[in-house]
């Protein structure tokens, strides 16, 4: 009998691990204009391979990340402007799969698009790569801003994801209309609740956000 409720609350953590927190929703789903480009779930990223635990091309966060974020939409749409998000919540089983990648020095295949002046070997020291990531508290998001006529990204200077000091949000190596478009994003997102990370001009966490020191690893599915 004791082994199999020891089994049983096996089972019912895995589950239960498995599982998509009521806390956390589906952002096209909640913000129906948001345009998503899920690069994980695909080839075209840093790793060069389906990341895992990205079952779906979704991006999820936290109700309260979501509804900031919806306000985000809102006022860019007065402008004619929208969302393109990246990522946003992500498994810890995908953080340690960004890990294990950046330990096989070798492997090199995508350094020219994502990390062309920083040495594979710098990536965890730069900060670039660690075994935490604020996405996997679920209020961390990343994105960009587009053009509602065009469908064409914002130039910001640099691409999502690129490891490089380029990328920086006070780079100095970017053109005045690329610096107006950056300045643009961190004022909205900023506006609204958000915080942002240096050396990405991408990346925003939600201030107050619920699962300060939550780290979940969940699917995206």
């Amino acid at each position: 009998m004791k082994i199999k409720f020891l089994l049983a609350l096996l089972f019912i953590g895995f589950n239960s691990h498995a599982q998509i927190p009521e806390s956390f929703k589906d952002v096209q789903n909640e913000i129906t204009s948001v345009v998503l480009d899920v690069r994980y779930f695909g080839k075209d990223n840093f790793v060069g391979s389906r990341v895992e635990g990205y079952k779906a091309p979704k991006v999820y966060l936290t109700n309260e990340a979501i509804t900031a974020l919806k306000k985000v939409q809102e006022e860019l749409n007065k402008k004619q402007l929208g969302l393109k998000l990246f990522d946003g919540y992500r498994p810890q089983k995908a953080v340690d799969h960004f890990v294990r990648w950046a330990k096989v020095l070798d492997d090199t295949v995508t350094k020219q698009k994502y990390y062309p002046k920083v040495p594979k070997s710098e990536l965890f020291k730069e900060g670039y790569i660690a075994a935490k990531s604020g996405h996997t508290r679920g209020s961390t998001i990343d994105l960009t801003i587009i053009d509602l006529k065009t469908g064409e990204e914002l130039d910001m200077g640099s691409p999502w994801d690129m490891f490089d000091p380029v990328s920086w949000v006070k780079s100095e190596n970017i053109s005045p209309e690329q610096q107006k478009n950056r300045n643009l994003l961190q004022k909205v997102m900023l506006d609204h609740g958000f915080k942002n990370y240096p050396q990405e001009w991408w990346h925003f966490t939600l201030k107050n956000e619920p699962f300060i020191d939550t780290y979940f690893n969940f699917n995206v599915e």
